[in-house]
């Protein structure tokens, strides 16, 4: 994980992935604050703490990260509303967040530690508030990145549907993102298997950025996947992000 969090440092600004992450995250963040001018968020399992200059856009942001290695890079670079805790026992109280975030966390976990952060995220809800939560989607797309996230599991949506339900969590919005790369990605994570996952410390090929010429026309297909997205369900994808709710009662 440590090696995670540096490759993921070093390219969570300029990477297509993230910034067509942050698009199709950003319409779900608009929708759980509508209404909300002084909502308050919290990202758990924040790692560097880079996804809080999106979130600080609607609310007060804050996020936690049981890895001093994230922790000491997001200070660095000057990110303060930050604290060392699990995402099994998160270190705050009940009930005093209008959104929780969860951003490729869960499915690093092993199941009894999933289950854990699911029912911590909604304790730490205020009644009627939402959860946004991604994770790495489809068995099919284990590949080289799986080592370098220590990945537990790979969901489909009856799956992450049934896990947040069953922690009484209402589901809003459930879809796959990344569709428009997925042909690719299948044939490339295919292929990985085939030949062997690589190493942790040689899988870090999966996190850097492409050059400029490629990275740049990625990027723009998820910008148009994620306009798409705003109004439609993608079939597949490489990630499965969903929108769930703390019922008021």
């Amino acid at each position: 994980m440590e090696h995670l969090l540096r490759a993921t440092a070093q390219a969570e600004a300029r990477h297509f992935w993230f910034r067509g992450f942050r698009r199709f995250v950003t319409p779900l963040l608009r929708q759980a604050t509508v209404g909300r001018p002084r909502a308050r968020l919290l990202d758990c399992g924040c790692g560097t703490g880079n996804n809080l200059a999106l979130l600080e856009r609607f609310g007060q942001a804050a996020g936690f990260d049981l890895s001093e290695t994230g922790l000491r890079i997001g200070r660095q670079d000057g990110r303060t509303r930050l604290a060392r805790g699990s995402v099994a026992a998160a270190p705050f109280r009940s009930e005093c967040f209008d959104v929780v975030t969860s951003f490729d966390v869960i499915y690093s976990l092993e199941d009894a530690d999933e289950r854990s952060a699911i029912a911590e995220m909604y304790r730490l809800l205020k009644p009627g508030g939402f959860a946004i939560i991604n994770v790495a989607a489809m068995k099919a797309l284990r590949g080289d990145h799986s080592v370098l996230s220590h990945e537990q599991r790979r969901y489909n949506r009856p799956m992450l549907r049934q896990r947040l339900e069953a922690a009484g969590f209402a589901i809003v919005r459930l879809t796959y993102t990344n569709f428009t790369l997925f042909p690719p990605m299948l044939l490339t994570r295919a292929l990985q298997r085939r030949r062997g996952l690589r190493s942790e410390s040689a899988a870090q090929h999966e996190i850097k950025v492409p050059p400029a010429p490629v990275n740049a026309l990625l990027s723009g297909v998820l910008r148009l996947e994620s306009a798409w997205v705003r109004w439609f369900d993608a079939p597949a994808g490489s990630s499965l992000l969903c929108l769930a709710q703390k019922p008021l009662g």
